[in-house]
């Protein structure tokens, strides 16, 4: 007889419960939603404003499907997108500008479903509809910001080495120009900005007195990269604020980058919200008070700008210097917590570079005010500017004034995230409606169904009983594929859908090998059940060869492939590993349901065996 121990049953259908449990979700589909965040923690997001929400809607004859609280977002379903962008208008209307209002997709899972984390699989935009960007950085602005960098690094240097200069000025792209006194001054700085910035090249203009500095080449190429590198982290950091399930941010090319917001509809908060990034600059406040009354009537002096500080007044004018002494790329962690009066306040935890700069910036303006400055979507505030009374070395510094702790945990939140290295255009610009999803979908569904029909019936035909039975594995091969990308919350797009089709004609090869086996048992005389279990104990080491020799090649994909490509390396290596499962252990275990009671089997339905003629 051909019987498995009752462990391996129960172990097969607990396997089989629970990937039709997590499958389930799939089928739901989802529904339109608007999503409402805080811009900033010191706006909440709680019970209140839902209540609020809820009888704005009602007064305004617009009935939601749900509205719930999720993390720290509000999310209000619907029935269709219609009354979906109606509610998004009201509610902005409501809200203001204090709050991220988008709209979304959420699943449509009951509640028993969601209760036991079974969620739907995450679809790519080319199956759920969203937004797609590609984005190129500005390369220029990346290297004039570097240039930026180095003017005040020049100017830091000349001082400390206590060496008279003149102008620092542009020429060119890459090129600075220092104006030095006389020969002798201009040896000396030559020899110590060669010591101390070894990216720059050096030539020296000994009639004008001027000194000559050039980026290289190698360190442009450095800087590009690093803008990009640096762009692409901020905006994952950004477009966390969106709720996006599985966003698709990545290099393409030297100076390109993709973006693709799945599920996500509103291209203007997209926008909006990779757009948002903020850093820190320390500049140095101007008191003198003719300059102070000359800006305030209107004409700013060349150098300085007229920025808001806030106090616990109210916004209140502050000039300062245009020259940047810091920034927030020198920032390594920034944290919320308090001074030493119990106020809220913002501590700053700066790399070498920035506590070298921090330290003799202090040293030399002890007496003088210096403003941090917060810059977000181009727009500077002052958070504070102390007087400083002595040099501050180790890294660390503080930032406090007119902020309770919430708003001091959006500030910290803000400089960790950090900022755009460079500019962005953007130069393509696509929406992927859901009703295109939805087809992408139908059409993938339908060609993996036929598919498995078609195979279906071949075995059915061809193999009879024992077809039947490898067709029941590979239904729960396509049930546990689907749970496991589920439970995973792997991101399905059409590539994905292309490996599940491919996956079931590999599945059922497994079958068709462990069929003929059992065939070539009976042709040469072996009883049927010997001969069962001699099929499915051969085939076993040839289907184990020919699965991980695919596994190899899979995982390769997944390794060195990208975007499309890795969505298919994905599904297609955990399909081979059910279809292991399946086609060994699934379709055995109904065979010995099946056959396996019967102490006396006279033959089995496996389609015709044909026997060598014998002379």
């Amino acid at each position: 007889m051909n019987r498995f121990p009752i462990w391996k049953y129960l172990l097969i259908a607990l396997v089989l419960i629970t990937s039709a449990i997590y499958t389930l979700p799939n089928f739901f589909g989802e529904t339109p939603a608007v999503q409402i965040s805080s811009s900033r923690q010191s706006i909440p997001v709680d019970t209140a404003l839902m209540a609020r929400i809820e009888d704005s809607l009602k007064q305004q004859g617009i009935a939601p499907q749900g509205i719930f609280l999720d993390g720290n977002s509000l999310k209000v379903r619907f029935k269709d997108p219609d009354t979906q962008i109606k509610a998004r208008d009201a509610i902005q209307q409501l809200l203001g500008d204090n709050y991220i209002i988008a709209l979304n997709l959420l699943p449509a899972s009951p509640q028993w479903l969601t209760r036991l984390h079974a969620n739907p699989m995450f679809l790519g935009l080319d199956l759920r509809g969203g937004v797609h960007f590609l984005l190129e950085v500005d390369m220029k602005a990346a290297v004039d910001k570097t240039m930026e960098r180095y003017a005040g690094d020049i100017r830091r240097e000349l001082r400390s080495a206590k060496i008279r200069y003149g102008n620092i000025k542009r020429s060119g792209d890459t090129t600075l120009e220092v104006q030095l006194r006389d020969e002798a001054t201009l040896t000396a700085a030559a020899d110590q900005l060669a010591r101390n910035l070894p990216t720059l090249s050096f030539n020296s203009d000994k009639a004008g007195n001027r000194l000559i500095l050039t980026l290289k080449p190698e360190e442009i190429s450095r800087v590009q990269g690093d803008a990009v590198k640096q762009n692409i982290t901020t905006l994952h950091n950004r477009v966390n604020e969106l709720g996006v399930a599985e966003p698709v941010i990545q290099q393409a090319g030297p100076s390109r980058i993709v973006v693709q917001l799945p599920g996500v509809q509103d291209t203007a908060k997209a926008k909006d919200i990779l757009g948002r990034t903020a850093t820190l600059q320390v500049r140095m406040v101007e008191d003198d008070s003719a300059k102070m009354a000359e800006a305030l009537a209107g004409t700013t002096p060349a150098g300085y700008e007229l920025l808001d500080e806030l106090t616990p007044q109210g916004p209140q004018k502050i000039l300062v210097k245009k020259d940047v002494e810091l920034t927030g790329d020198n920032i390594n962690d920034a944290q919320a917590g308090f001074d030493e009066n119990g106020g809220a306040a913002v501590h700053i935890n700066l790399d070498a570079a920035g506590a070298a700069i921090f330290r003799d910036v202090t040293a030399q303006s002890i007496g003088k005010r210096m403003a941090m400055i917060l810059v977000e979507k181009g727009k500077a505030e002052v958070v504070t500017a102390p007087v400083i009374r002595s040099e501050i070395g180790g890294g660390r510094v503080q930032i406090s004034g007119s902020m309770n702790p919430a708003e001091a945990n959006d500030v910290a939140l803000l400089l960790r995230a950090g900022s755009l290295a460079a500019p962005m255009n953007i130069i393509e610009e696509r929406t992927v409606g859901p009703s295109l999803g939805k087809e992408n979908i139908e059409k993938g569904f339908h060609s993996t169904m036929w598919g498995f029909a078609a195979i279906a019936v071949f075995m059915a035909l061809y193999y009879g009983v024992f077809g039947v039975i490898s067709v029941i594995s590979l239904a729960a091969n396509l049930f546990m594929l689907v749970a496991i990308l589920s439970m995973l919350q792997a991101t399905l797009t059409l590539p994905g859908i292309a490996a599940i089709a491919l996956t079931l004609g590999m599945a059922i090869d497994a079958n068709v090998l462990i069929n003929e086996r059992i065939r070539e048992e009976l042709r040469n005389g072996v009883p049927p059940q010997s001969a069962i279990n001699a099929g499915y104990g051969h085939a076993w080491a040839t289907i184990l060869d020919s699965n991980v020799t695919t596994l190899i090649a899979g995982l390769a994909l997944l390794i060195f492939g990208s975007g499309p490509v890795r969505g298919f390396a994905v599904v297609h290596c955990l399909g081979i590993l059910t279809s292991m499962f399946s086609a060994v252990l699934v379709s055995r275990a109904v065979v010995n349901l099946w056959y396996g009671r019967r102490r006396r089997l006279a033959s089995v339905s496996i389609g015709q065996v044909w026997k060598p003629e014998t002379k």
